[in-house]
């Protein structure tokens, strides 16, 4: 029997709450040799809800498992009819300060190495080309019968094509739906009911996002990097992310056991806070931008 993989965490730890004193992290960065790991919550404010905040879609959405979607043909209709106008919300979205921040830090060579757990290439807008995607990108669809990897933006168009009278659907509900992190949207069975969807037009297999779904594994190529960057880092500075998943909390986990410092700037608990010498509890646009002003850039 399968068991659904974690989606929420309980803190266990009596810790003291986090501080508001940002001078340990700008301390950390003017140091240099920084890595930054950065999850949901850096993007919140372009308009991407978090999964575990305090408006996150775990409130009102349970996201799509990877068991799901390779068993059920009506659960992979389901996530490509809501990604359909999921997808247009997330190119819609733009950088904001947070992801600004951390390309100017990198720009100056303090931040030395950034991981993201994020999926919407907000990071790469803002202009850090060097991101290593943890849970992939949206940006790209993947065949899971023969490996090949093509241009989300050209499924769109084959989607499209092929769900004329979706369109108006998809334009009636766009305006009340909420985006989810994953890059799809609630919609009802009735809007996805007749939604058809398109082989890999290399093998006619299956088409998936290019993203690690829950209850999905990192390629171990894609970990033993992250594990090199944490190797490399003279600190590990956490951004908006409650690290409740393994895929992220192991690279905490390596730090701390290293002695390598690591900070914490998120505005609630996470799995990961009894690892951290510092934890700050700020908006982190705010917070960023402020750590970069006091460092001159």
């Amino acid at each position: 029997m399968r068991t659904r993989p974690t989606l929420t965490w309980e803190p266990v730890e009596d810790l003291p709450p986090a501080s508001t004193d940002l001078a340990p992290v700008v301390d950390a960065l003017r140091a240099g040799g920084v890595l930054v790991l950065s999850g949901a919550g850096l993007s919140t404010e372009s308009g991407i809800p978090d999964y575990r905040g305090e408006h996150g879609s775990l409130r009102r959405h349970t996201p799509m498992t990877y068991q799901e979607f390779t068993a059920d043909e009506w659960a992979r209709r389901r996530y490509w009819a809501r990604s359909q106008v999921g997808y247009r919300a997330m190119t819609r979205a733009r950088p904001n300060t947070g992801h600004r921040a951390v390309a100017t830090l990198a720009g100056a060579g303090l931040v030395t190495g950034v991981i993201t757990q994020n999926v919407d290439g907000l990071q790469q807008a803002a202009g850090l080309a060097d991101v290593v995607e943890l849970h992939g990108s949206l940006r790209r669809v993947i065949c899971l019968d023969c490996g090949d990897l093509s241009d989300r933006d050209a499924l769109d168009r084959r989607l499209r094509a092929a769900n004329p009278a979706f369109e108006e659907a998809a334009e009636r509900h766009a305006a009340a739906a909420r985006v989810n992190p994953d890059g799809d949207v609630e919609l009802p069975d009735e809007a996805v009911r007749e939604f058809r969807l398109v082989p890999c037009l290399v093998c006619g297999g299956v088409l998936k996002p290019d993203v690690v779904f829950f209850g999905e594994n990192v390629p171990q190529e894609r970990v033993a990097a992250c594990r090199a960057l944490v190797s490399g880092a003279s600190s590990v500075l956490v951004l908006g992310s409650s690290l409740t998943v393994m895929s992220g909390l192991r690279f905490v986990r390596q730090a701390a056991q290293a002695k390598t410092p690591v900070l914490i700037l998120n505005q609630g608990a996470g799995r990961g806070d009894a690892l951290a010498s510092h934890r700050v509890a700020l908006p982190l646009g705010e917070a960023l931008s402020d750590a970069v002003a006091r460092l001159g850039l």
